[in-house]
């Protein structure tokens, strides 16, 4: 492989990957390019673990707090976005550091996705497919998909209405199925060549015990309260930010329909969940460097490692 453009740190959540980035950054001169899909909101810090005021003062942190929370923020727009910072960084000789746990951000940004035609889209075309999903049901909606699509369409649950639309849509308004986009964006060469990390423990329960220590901070550092002043500038609490671990289930606390202690429960138990899937999502790249942590995190060692790796 030529020598990685930029480093990708990587991971199921809680795992010590801002901390990492930061050393990187400061030994190669890089900086940090967030790959988060819930850190691009603005005041939504607590609960998205975001980097501290103190650690982005260290070196210089992108793609955080780059719009409000009630936009619906596209991985398309994402792409694009930290793309020009990308760019703008090697152009300048320095080093991006990919960093984040958000698996289709990152891939998407590397592969050079090209979501032309598929996120634009046309809003009474979708206005009047989510109709016809709403008065016919997912299953007929599913079979008209599968006339055209098939291969997505078996991939699809009926009650997965947001991606049966969008998949008709993209089908109307373009002429090609979204496995089509995908199959002529899987033969394009990748946008950047990067040294792909991926942080996680060795035993499985010594993640669950710091994800839970994670949910345990978040509440002492104002979870509950960031959410309560967010929900009184206004923000509904069914817009997709607001649907963020931590985020949903402090809400209901709010609301009055679990206690505290039920909704701090539920958030370890959400981010469990979720750190499996990113492991899953992980472990599917063939290239990636794995960095297991026993008990507890060796950065020294993390940091020697990657920067060996970096420049072999």
């Amino acid at each position: 492989m030529s020598t990685p453009q930029l480093i990708v740190v990587s991971g199921p959540t809680a795992t010590g990957k801002t901390r990492l980035s930061i050393l990187l950054a400061k030994a190669l001169g890089g900086e940090i390019v967030s790959a988060d899909s819930m850190q691009v909101y603005r005041r939504m810090d607590i609960g998205t673990a975001k980097a501290t005021a103190a650690e982005r003062a260290q070196v210089p942190h992108h793609m955080i707090d780059v719009c409000e929370p009630w936009e619906d923020y596209s991985v398309s727009r994402y792409v694009q976005e930290a793309a020009a910072v990308c760019d703008a960084l090697l152009a300048a000789g320095k080093t991006p550091i990919l960093t984040g746990g958000t698996g289709l951000y990152i891939d998407s940004l590397l592969s050079g996705r090209d979501f032309a035609g598929r996120e634009e889209g046309d809003e009474s075309l979708r206005r009047q497919l989510s109709e016809d999903y709403d008065r016919l049901g997912g299953e007929a909606m599913l079979a008209t998909l599968r006339r055209f699509d098939p291969e997505r369409a078996d991939k699809l649950h009926p009650a997965d209405k947001r991606r049966i639309v969008r998949a008709i849509e993209v089908y109307r308004l373009s002429g090609k199925t979204i496995s089509q986009h995908d199959a002529e964006t899987r033969a394009l060469p990748p946008r950047y060549t990067a040294l792909r990390l991926v942080l996680s423990y060795r035993d499985r329960a010594d993640l669950y015990a710091r994800i839970d220590r994670r949910v345990e901070e978040m509440a002492e550092e104002g979870l509950f309260e960031e959410v309560e002043k967010l929900l009184k500038e206004g923000l509904s609490a069914d817009c997709t930010a607001m649907q963020a671990i931590g985020y949903k289930e402090a809400v209901l606390a709010l609301r009055g329909e679990i206690g505290r202690e039920e909704a701090l429960a539920l958030i370890r138990q959400n981010s469990r969940r979720y750190a499996k899937r990113q492991l899953t999502w992980f472990g599917r790249e063939e290239s990636a460097h794995w960095i297991r942590w026993e008990k507890e995190p060796d950065f020294d060692a993390a940091l020697q490692r990657a920067l060996g790796l970096f420049s072999t």
